[in-house]
């Protein structure tokens, strides 16, 4: 089955509890109907019905669009929040191209707001230099970057036109602005021209 390949097959034992049931519609815009089992920070557990056996599967936060829930309450909605992320916030994604400086997220925030982030995806900025939001491991000292210190390729944000960037990187957990205005997402990295790939970025506000 297509759906196999993109959850990456992993199986795991079986005898967990079941939950609840309903669908997981992946970022690719596939539809595949189960039992949700489990969430963790980084991955869902789903119990695949096959014919007449069930399969279960470990699938990458990432790759989830969200999951509609067939009982009471259902409808859709996002995944499950996150430890420690609040319940009941806007939620938007939104596309970070490595080739531009600034992306326009389109979400005003209120100074002292706090802001989750979930991204994925990688962009390559050099020659055999590939990152996630994470950015560049080890990276060195580059004072052409908008954050010299942190790591290259990194997720950064900044709140308005001429507001100083912050750091997000691989990071879901809160992150308080100073100031109030729009948000704006980039890669930290001095050179774009040469670079393609982006980060798509989970805003929870």
């Amino acid at each position: 089955m297509r759906i196999m390949a993109a959850v990456a097959g992993v199986l795991i034992a079986c005898g967990t509890t079941v939950l609840l049931a309903e669908t997981l519609v992946l970022t690719s815009g596939q539809r595949v109907e189960g039992t949700l089992v489990g969430v963790t920070a980084r991955e869902v557990v789903f119990e695949i019905r096959e014919g007449f056996g069930r399969r279960t599967v470990r699938v990458d936060r990432a790759e989830i669009d969200r999951i509609e829930f067939d009982g009471p309450g259902g409808g859709g909605g996002g995944l499950p929040p996150t430890a420690g992320r609040p319940s009941g916030l806007r939620e938007r994604q939104v596309q970070v191209s490595a080739r531009t400086s600034w992306t326009d997220t389109g979400i005003d925030l209120r100074p002292g707001q706090t802001v989750y982030f979930e991204a994925s995806g990688e962009v390559r900025w050099g020659p055999n230099r590939r990152d996630g939001a994470e950015g560049e491991d080890n990276s060195p000292f580059n004072a052409g970057r908008p954050l010299p210190d942190r790591p290259a390729a990194a997720l950064i944000g900044r709140v308005g036109e001429s507001s100083d960037p912050f750091f997000v990187g691989g990071e879901r957990g809160p992150i308080r602005v100073r100031g109030g205005g729009r948000l704006f997402l980039g890669v930290n990295d001095d050179f774009l021209n040469d670079n393609t790939g982006t980060l798509r970025v989970r805003v929870y506000y």
